[in-house]
């Protein structure tokens, strides 16, 4: 049965006049199809209506129609075409239904190519090269497209050379001039010695395919094994917050239950001894009242002989008596701020999350030409510095004096800044951020008693400015660095873009000035 890929073969939907796919295809009388353009403009060019591939004639034109099965089997051609052309793949020789040079109205299909006519015969035309003795010495190929790049342009003569010394075809004339002491062959005499290679060429092409076939199942399950274990692990983490949630609020519900239970034991206890002295109060108005009474009286008896009682104190001493508030629980009132801290410290060591956060205190930085130094070039835009020549440039107090540096025109106080610097390609550089005061014109280092506090590049050594040089070793050379700076807690950072990773960071910084990012395009000796 034949397969979808051989009915659907480019041959079956060419136009014999033009060659090409058929655009609107209609069918004549006698059952063959052409482009509707094609068929019209080969008949209004005749005298004779006849089919232009059979050559049965037709009494009057006929009335054509679109041959809509044609059309769709062409939609479906082309789709299949597009599909397959879609993946970029290298250029290699194309092969095409060539034309033979020789056919006029309808071109039929070339089957060699003569490289001394420069031209393309289908069968019939090609008779007369078996046939007559000048044309038979000719050289015949299957048939080709590029006759003309087989021609010398330089001489218009047929490349049938060699050149090993410049692995080029050449022409005679080549041969006689440009390439006469080079190793020069027939092309035939080149072709036979490649031509042996072949199998180990192909054997070796079909190891590379088999390597990068591994290469790519060895990459399918990787990605399939880190989907899994990113899926296991985000699992697992989400279970370690669900859990530590679920743990605070029923560790909530406990601590305001217990809560409620002390407070509500202290408003009873409160409640039975407000009880017990109001009851003391109303004894003892009771008795002011009677002793009043009695004192008014002019029984003598009863006065003398009630005195001692309505005088005498209550039982119970309230001095030392208290209720105090057992509802506290500073403790646990701390306890989530440590957890949220301890939290934080262990996220903050992520380095995506770590970039990510400090990412959100990024500064949109112009460097400042007016404290460039000489040497220095900057772009339009302000956002590139180059070294060149010296340039004859107007003084300014904040112009650097003695080394290629200078400083961006933003400067920051009392905040959070972060900015990243690219500096691919570069051998020599320095970045970081300086205090606004420092020396500008005089001989002064990068160390941080002179108000610098730097990282960069030397003879292939990374380095941080103390007041020495600090040594630090790098995996991978950097492409972009990222400088973080945390004002109040007086700490300048440095970072790898890339990787996220941390480089050096200086700490215990006491900042009172603005600070301004510094850039140094080649290394200061001190």
């Amino acid at each position: 049965m034949a397969t979808a890929s051989s009915l659907l073969s480019e041959e079956r939907f060419l136009c014999s006049i033009c060659l090409d796919v058929f655009t609107q295809p209609v069918s004549t009388p006698c059952g063959h199809n052409f482009c509707t353009d094609c068929i019209h403009t080969y008949w209004d060019s005749n005298a004779i209506c006849q089919c232009p591939f059979c050559k049965t004639t037709f009494s009057s034109r006929p009335e054509l129609r679109v041959n809509t099965i044609m059309s769709e089997l062409v939609a479906e051609f082309e789709k299949m075409v597009q599909v397959k052309s879609s993946a970029p793949k290298p250029q290699l020789p194309q092969f095409h239904v060539v034309p033979c040079d020789i056919c006029s109205d309808v071109k039929e299909k070339a089957v060699k190519s003569c490289l001394m006519c420069l031209m393309s015969f289908c069968q019939v035309h090609l008779e007369p090269h078996h046939r007559v003795p000048v044309l038979k010495s000719h050289k015949l190929i299957d048939a080709v497209s590029d006759l003309d790049d087989r021609m010398c342009k330089k001489h218009n003569k047929v490349t049938e050379l060699y050149c090993r010394t410049d692995q080029a075809c050449v022409c005679v004339s080549c041969f006689k001039t440009d390439h006469r002491s080079h190793d020069i062959v027939p092309l035939e005499e080149e072709y036979e010695l490649v031509i042996v290679k072949k199998d180990a060429v192909k054997t070796n092409i079909q190891k590379m395919i088999q390597s990068r076939s591994d290469k790519i199942d060895e990459l399918e399950k990787s990605i399939d094994i880190s989907q899994k274990e990113a899926e296991k692990e985000k699992g697992a983490c989400v279970q370690v917050f669900s859990d530590l949630i679920s743990f605070i609020r029923r560790s909530q519900a406990e601590i305001v239950e217990v809560i409620d239970e002390r407070n509500r034991a202290m408003k009873e206890k409160a409640e039975g001894f407000l009880k017990e002295l109001r009851m003391e109060v109303a004894e003892l108005q009771r008795r002011s009242s009677q002793l009043e009474h009695l004192s008014q009286s002019e029984d003598h008896h009863s006065f003398l002989q009630n005195f001692p009682t309505l005088s005498s104190p209550l039982e119970k001493d309230w001095t030392n008596v208290v209720v105090q508030s057992n509802v506290s629980f500073g403790e646990v009132r701390n306890a989530p701020a440590e957890v949220k801290l301890t939290a934080s410290e262990i996220v903050q060591n992520i380095p995506e999350i770590k970039m990510k956060r400090m990412r959100e205190h990024a500064v949109d930085l112009t460097l400042d030409p007016d404290t460039a130094y000489c040497s220095l070039i900057i772009s339009e835009n302000g956002k590139q510095v180059t070294t060149g020549n010296n340039q004859n440039l107007t003084n300014n107090p904040k112009r650097f004096e003695m080394y290629p540096e200078v400083l961006a025109k933003e400067g920051f106080i009392r905040k959070k800044i972060y900015f990243e610097v690219q500096v691919k390609k570069k051998t020599e550089w320095i970045v970081g951020i300086v205090r606004e005061s420092l020396d500008r014109k005089g001989n002064t280092g990068l160390s941080v008693s002179d108000g610098y506090w730097t990282f960069g590049l030397d003879e292939g050594l990374y380095f941080a400015s103390e007041n020495s040089k600090v040594a630090i070793k790098m995996k991978e050379n950097l492409q972009t660095v990222a400088i973080f700076v945390d004002y109040d807690k007086g700490s300048v950072s440095f970072y790898n873009v890339d990787s996220g990773s941390h480089i050096y960071s200086f700490k215990g910084q006491r900042f009172t000035e603005k600070l301004y990012p510094y850039f140094c395009p080649q290394d200061i000796h001190n």
